[in-house]
């Protein structure tokens, strides 16, 4: 999901990083009215990286990457996940990878976009019913998230400087339904983790999703 420096020219890599940043700004006051939501977004950065380091491989125009996404959502809440996404490129940026840190809000946006509409649409049900979730639920949210997230990357391709094949982008957004069909099953059973640790109370303070 990574855009590559060059692809985008310097005037829309600053409107990126504006709107990310207004994204952002937008959800932090919640980070104020409950600082256990800073934990959580500090455990979501930290998750999020290992799991981008984990599995990277590139594929066509950008770098298809095991993100962890639904689980980090479903685990720790919309916030935690919105500003673990940031935490965790800023983090990839500074310490393995400097070249991405141009952009950062570019691909920020690209992960961060995607969420806040499935949080808006299907996710908020589905974190207040969290302990019934079944394969078909938590495939939907992935399903719907990783569309938008191979449809950011279009967006970026298609107003970027360097002229990229459709089936370039095509090979890229078809190879995230690998990651479709296994991330499901990891994000179950971390959800079934969390319940059966339910009794804990730093269980209960750092994996407590608020549907915000």
């Amino acid at each position: 999901m990574h855009i590559e420096p060059g692809y985008v020219a310097s005037a829309k890599i600053l409107a990126a990083n504006l709107a990310a940043a207004a994204l952002l700004g937008s959800q932090s006051i919640h980070l104020l009215k409950a600082p256990q939501l800073v934990v959580r977004s500090l455990i979501a950065g930290v998750l999020f990286l290992l799991f981008m380091q984990a599995f990277h491989l590139p594929v066509g125009p950008s770098e298809l990457h095991f993100l962890g996404a639904m689980p980090l959502y479903l685990a720790l809440g919309f916030v935690p996940a919105l500003f673990g996404f940031a935490i965790g490129l800023l983090a990839q940026g500074l310490l393995f990878a400097p070249a991405d840190l141009v952009h950062i809000g570019v691909n920020t946006l690209s992960l961060a976009v995607p969420l806040t509409l499935v949080h808006a649409t299907l996710g908020k049900r589905l974190l207040a019913a969290r302990a019934r979730l079944d394969l078909r639920a938590v495939l939907k949210l992935d399903a719907a998230f990783y569309s938008g997230v191979t449809l950011m990357v279009g967006f970026w391709l298609a107003v970027g400087e360097v002229a990229t094949p459709l089936s370039a982008w095509l090979a890229f957004a078809s190879s995230y339904a690998a990651i479709v069909a296994v991330e499901p099953l990891l994000t179950l059973l971390v959800v079934a983790a969390i319940a059966r640790g339910q009794h804990h109370a730093a269980v209960r303070f750092c994996f407590q999703p608020q549907a915000v």
